[in-house]
C-alpha cells in the first residue's frame, strides 16, 4: 500500500521499536513500554500514521486513559501531527458522554440521575444506619472499600468472601463493611443519584442489554487504544469488552513494573494475559529510555531486577539513551530532622545553581511525611508546592488538633510534661498512641496527628538542647538567642545550657509560627508529593526520602504480593528523575530514637563499564555508567549498606558461620603472598575479605566475584589459590616456589 507523504513524516525520528509499534498491522497490539521510553509518542504516532495513510478514519478512534491530563496530552500531540477528530478521553469521561447521549433511550425519556462527586456524605449516612459511628477519615476508608468492590464487580452480598480472597485490610469487620455497602446502595437509589462506578456499569448495561445502542456505539468506534493498561480494573475491562464487541483492533500500552494501584482494584492481569487471550497479538517492547541518564536507568534496573511474581515476567531492562550524568547520591542520616534539613539545603544549592524550583521534587511514601520537609524547605526559604495532598497544616485533622491543643492550654497544669499534654489534648479529637487503625485514610489521619506528637518530642527541652548545640554554632548568636529565648538560656558559644519547662502554650505558638510560615503563596516551587501521586510526572532532580524499612516497604505490606508492589513503588520513584537523583533514609525517626534498617530494595553502586546500543543518542560510544549491585543479607535478606557488611554478606547482628580453620589457612597464605610481593597484607586481602571467604566458602569464580572487594583483577591473581584453599588444600600446595604474581 502506498503511504502518503504526511504519514511518512510521522515516522521520522522514531527508533526501531517505536516504528514497529506505529506501523503494526491491524489486530491486537501489546506495547510494553518502560518508563521514559516514549509510550505516548508511540501510540499517538500510531493513530496518526493509520489516519494519515488512509487506513482508518479519525472519527472511528477511541483512545482511553486514566487522567484528564494524559487525555489532553494525547489530543495536543495528535493535533500537532495534523490529526483531528480522534476521541481521547478517560474511561469515566467516555462512559459519561455515552450514557448522557443515550439516556433518553435507556431511561424511557426520564432525566439522567445526578452524578455524585463524592461518596463520603452518603457513606456516613449508611454507616450510621448500620450502627457505625464514623468521622470523615473513616467514611473515606469505607467509601474506598465500596469503590474497590464496585470496580471489582463485587455486590454487597458477595463482599465478605471477595474481601477474604483478596486479602483486603478492611476498615471494619468485613460483615459490617458489607452492611454499610448495602445501606449505601439503598440510600443512593432512594436519593436518585449514581456514583462513578454506576456510570461505568450503565455504559456496559446500555451496550450489552440494548442491541441498538451497542450497534450504534460499535459503528462509531472501531479502533481502540488503551494507555496505562496495567491499571485497568475489572469494571473498566468489562466496558472495554463491550465496546469491542468481539473485534480485535485494539492497541494497549502498559508497564507491569509500574503496577502500584492494586488497592483500588487495578490489576496488571489483563496486560500480562493479553497475548494469551488474543491470538496473533503483536508484542512490541520499548526499552530505550530517553528521560533519564544512564546512571538513573541503571539504578531503576537494579531495583526491579530483584522483583518476583507475575508482573516480574514482563519486566523490561531499560537502556539509557541520554549522555552520562551524576551518580545517584545515597545518604544516611542520624534522624529525620537531619535528613529533611539536608534535603532542603541541597534544594537551595540546586536552585542557586540555576535549576528551576519547579524541576525539583521531594517524594515520600506517605503524605504524613510531608510536614518535616515543608518545615525544612520553609526554613531554608525554598518555595514549594504540595502535589496531590493538602499542606500539612491545612489538613482537616491537623486544624482540629490545633484547636484542641489551644483549648487544652487553659486546663493543663503548668508542670505537665509537654508530650503528655499533647497526647492528652489529642484525645479530644479521637487520637490515641499505639497501633494506627486499619484503613488508608484513617491511618493517614492517625499518622498526621502522631506527627504532632513527634514535633512535641523534638520541641521538648532535651531535644532542643541537642538540636541547637554544636551543630548550629555556625549560626549567628543573636539569631540563635531569638530562636531559643523562650525555653532556654544560651551560652556565649551558642549552646543551650539550661532550660525552663516548655509549656503547651509555647508549643501552640510554635505550631502557629510554622503554619504561618508555610502558608506563604508561591508562584512556583519544589514539588512535595507521595510516590503514588508522582506517577506519570518527571523532574530534573528528584529526592527519594525516608527509605527505611517500615516506611518503604510499609509495615502494612505483609503478603509477598504487597511487598512486590512496594518495590514497584520505589521503581516508579526512581524513574521520575531525569538527571539528578538522591536517595536517603534516617537511621532513627528522631534524635536518639530506635534504630532502623534501610529499605530492603535499596541497591548499592558498583563501578563498571557499559555502553548504549547503536541508534540511540550518542550512537554506540562508551558511556560512564554504573552497574547497580544489590547486596542483601544472606541470613535475613535485608539490604546491606556498610562496606564491611556487604563484604561479609550479612548484617552484623546476624549469626556468623565462620570456618576458623579455613580462616587461619587463608591468613597464613596471605602473609606469605604479601611477603613475596613486599606489600602490606591488607593489599592482598583485608581481614574482612578473609572473614567473608571463611564464612561464605565460595566454590566457583562467580561466587568469589560476588564478594565485595574481589574484582576481575584479584580473581586473576589469587582466585585459583583461594578456591583451592577453600576446597581443603594446604598453604604449601598453593604457594609456588616463587610467586609469579605482580604487585596488586
Amino acid at each position: 500500500m502506498a503511504v502518503d507523504s504526511s504519514a511518512e513524516r510521522v515516522l521520522a525520528g522514531l527508533d526501531a521499536e517505536q516504528r514497529a509499534a506505529v506501523t503494526a498491522p491491524v489486530g491486537p497490539v501489546c506495547i510494553l513500554a518502560g518508563a521514559g521510553t516514549g509510550k505516548t509518542r508511540a501510540i499517538t504516532h500510531r493513530i496518526a500514521y493509520r489516519v494519515l495513510s488512509g487506513e482508518i478514519a479519525a472519527r472511528h478512534v477511541l483512545a482511553v486513559t486514566f487522567t484528564a491530563r494524559a487525555a489532553a496530552e494525547m489530543r495536543t500531540r495528535l493535533a500537532s501531527l495534523g490529526v483531528a477528530g480522534v476521541q481521547a478521553r478517560t474511561f469515566h469521561a467516555a462512559a459519561l458522554r455515552q450514557v448522557r447521549y443515550f439516556a433518553p433511550r435507556l431511561l424511557d425519556g426520564r432525566a439522567m440521575p445526578e452524578l455524585l462527586d463524592s461518596k463520603v456524605r452518603l457513606v456516613t449516612l449508611a454507616a450510621a444506619r448500620a450502627g457505625l459511628r464514623t468521622d470523615r477519615a473513616a467514611a473515606r476508608d469505607l467509601a474506598g472499600e465500596i469503590e474497590w468492590a464496585k470496580s471489582s464487580l463485587v455486590e454487597p452480598d458477595e463482599y465478605v468472601v471477595a474481601a477474604a480472597k483478596a486479602l483486603r485490610e478492611t476498615p471494619h469487620e468485613p460483615a459490617r463493611v458489607a452492611e454499610v455497602f448495602a445501606a449505601y446502595e439503598r440510600i443512593k437509589r432512594g436519593n436518585g443519584v449514581i456514583d462513578f462506578e454506576d456510570m461505568l456499569r450503565a455504559a456496559v448495561w446500555g451496550i450489552e442489554d440494548h442491541p441498538d445502542v451497542g450497534e450504534q456505539i460499535r459503528a462509531q468506534y472501531r479502533h481502540f487504544v488503551v494507555d496505562e493498561y496495567q491499571d485497568v480494573n475489572p469494571l473498566q475491562q468489562r466496558l472495554l469488552d463491550a465496546w469491542l464487541g468481539g473485534r480485535d483492533d485494539l492497541t494497549v500500552v502498559g508497564d507491569a513494573s509500574q503496577t502500584i494501584y492494586s488497592f483500588t482494584g487495578a490489576t496488571s492481569a489483563y496486560l500480562i494475559d493479553f497475548p494469551r487471550q488474543r491470538r496473533d497479538t503483536l508484542v512490541v517492547r520499548l526499552v530505550r529510555d530517553y528521560r533519564s541518564t544512564p546512571q538513573v536507568v541503571g539504578l531503576a534496573n537494579a531495583v526491579i531486577q530483584q522483583a518476583r511474581g507475575a508482573e516480574a515476567r514482563l519486566r523490561l531492562e531499560l537502556v539509557g539513551q541520554r549522555p552520562s550524568g551524576p551518580e545517584p547520591d545515597v545518604r544516611i542520616f542520624t534522624d529525620e530532622p537531619a535528613e529533611a534539613a539536608a534535603v532542603a539545603a541541597r534544594c537551595r544549592q540546586l536552585i542557586d545553581g540555576g535549576t528551576p524550583a519547579r524541576e525539583i521534587a521531594v517524594l515520600f511514601r506517605t503524605n504524613a511525611q510531608s510536614e518535616a520537609y515543608e518545615k525544612a524547605l520553609a526554613e531554608a526559604e525554598v518555595p514549594y508546592v504540595v502535589q496531590g495532598a493538602e499542606r500539612f497544616f491545612e489538613r482537616t485533622e491537623v486544624r482540629q488538633a490545633m484547636v484542641a491543643l489551644r483549648a487544652a492550654v487553659r486546663s493543663t497544669p503548668g508542670d505537665t510534661p509537654l508530650v503528655q499534654a499533647v497526647v492528652d489534648a489529642l484525645a479530644a479529637v479521637g487520637w490515641a498512641p499505639g497501633q494506627p487503625p486499619p484503613g488508608g485514610a484513617a491511618r493517614e489521619r492517625w499518622e498526621a496527628l502522631a506527627a504532632l506528637v513527634q514535633l512535641a518530642e523534638e520541641y521538648s527541652p532535651s531535644a532542643r538542647s541537642e538540636r541547637f548545640g554544636a551543630a548550629r554554632v555556625g549560626r549567628g548568636r543573636a539569631e540563635m538567642r531569638e530562636e531559643l529565648a523562650s525555653p532556654a538560656v544560651v551560652s556565649e558559644e551558642g549552646i543551650a545550657v539550661s532550660e525552663r519547662p516548655v509549656s503547651l502554650a509555647d508549643f501552640c505558638e510554635e505550631l502557629q509560627r510554622r503554619a504561618a510560615q508555610q502558608h506563604v503563596p508561591t508562584v512556583e516551587g519544589v514539588t512535595l508529593a507521595s510516590l503514588h501521586s508522582a506517577k506519570g510526572l518527571e523532574w530534573d532532580a528528584v529526592f527519594l526520602v525516608g527509605l527505611a524499612d517500615g516506611t518503604l516497604p510499609t509495615t502494612y505490606a505483609k503478603t509477598a504480593e504487597q511487598i512486590e508492589e512496594e518495590r514497584r513503588l520505589l521503581y516508579v520513584g526512581v524513574t521520575r528523575a531525569r538527571e539528578w537523583l538522591w536517595l536517603s533514609y534516617a537511621s532513627a525517626r528522631s534524635p536518639g530514637g530506635r534504630a532502623r534498617r534501610p529499605c530492603r530494595f535499596l541497591p548499592q553502586l558498583d563501578r563498571s563499564g557499559g555502553e548504549r546500543p547503536a541508534g540511540g543518542a550518542g550512537g554506540g560510544r562508551k558511556s560512564d555508567r554504573r552497574r547497580i549491585q544489590v547486596v542483601s543479607c544472606r541470613v535475613c535478606g535485608a539490604t546491606l549498606m556498610a562496606g564491611t557488611d556487604r563484604k561479609l554478606g550479612r548484617c552484623p547482628t546476624c549469626p556468623s558461620d565462620l570456618d576458623e580453620e579455613l580462616y587461619e589457612r587463608l591468613r597464613e597464605w596471605r602473609i606469605r603472598v604479601a611477603g613475596e610481593q613486599k606489600v602490606p597484607a591488607y593489599v592482598v586481602f583485608t581481614d574482612a575479605t578473609l572473614t567473608a571467604l571463611a564464612e561464605r566458602r565460595p566454590g566457583r569464580d562467580e561466587e568469589l566475584l560476588a564478594i565485595a572487594g574481589i574484582g576481575p583483577r584479584k580473581l586473576g591473581l589469587y582466585g585459583a589459590a583461594v578456591l583451592a584453599l577453600v576446597d581443603g588444600a594446604a598453604v604449601d600446595e598453593v604457594i609456588p616456589e616463587k610467586s609469579s604474581a605482580t604487585e596488586p
